[in-house]
């Protein structure tokens, strides 16, 4: 093949590759969930090293005791905050609510286009952080831990993976996508460390053995 029509065919695959990619059919789904992301599994072993081991209570869990989904901006309340955070094509109304977009679960998978599809998950939830220390916290320091914008601590999921979760520690339920539970657990002992949590042992344990293939 003459080198003119080598270069003038390679250059036809390249943007036609180009526009492949920039459709986001070969970076992944478009809607994306946007976690700020975790400390390295280095730091986070190192984090994980320095976290007390203790025995959990619930006695006197309360969620009331956690207040959450407060405003962030204008109209916009937490929850509303996150899902345009992690959407994709995400509209809104006078209230802040999405009438509109495209949201990934990175737990499993799954695409939704409708905001009532979706969760927002506290990653450490709100009764762990209770057992773990919460318990003993002012009401204000919980409702920073309720809606921390800044730590990977809320994410936009799959509703009933959320509802499965449930208040369950990485020693009971890990995300179903194996790719992503590295990101999980280094965001998990990073949220654990900030608000100096403790952790159980089987919790600890399964830290330890998943920060271990990350």
């Amino acid at each position: 093949m003459p080198k003119f029509y080598a270069r003038r065919r390679l250059g036809v695959l390249a943007a036609f590759t180009g526009l492949i990619a920039s459709a986001g059919l070969l970076n992944g789904p478009a809607a994306s969930a946007a976690l700020p992301t975790p400390v390295s599994a280095a730091t986070a072993r190192s984090y994980l090293a320095s976290l007390t081991v203790e025995t959990e209570s619930r006695t006197g869990y309360d969620r009331d005791l956690f207040p959450h989904w407060i405003t962030q901006s204008g109209t916009c309340n937490t929850r509303e905050t996150v899902l345009k955070r992690d959407g994709s094509g995400v509209v809104t109304d006078s209230s802040c609510a999405a009438t509109r977009g495209s949201w990934y679960s990175p737990y499993d998978g799954a695409t939704w286009s409708a905001a009532s599809d979706v969760d927002i998950d506290h990653l450490v939830p709100l009764a762990e952080a209770w057992d773990s220390g919460a318990g003993s916290w002012s009401t204000s320091r919980r409702q920073s831990f309720a809606n921390d914008l800044t730590r990977p601590q809320l994410l936009a999921v799959t509703d009933n993976v959320n509802q499965s979760k449930g208040d369950q520690d990485p020693a009971t339920w890990m995300p179903s996508r194996s790719a992503y539970r590295c990101t999980y657990v280094r965001a998990w002992v990073q949220v654990k460390y900030y608000y100096d949590l403790s952790v159980d042992s089987a919790e600890k344990s399964a830290l330890q053995n998943n920060l271990a293939n990350c």
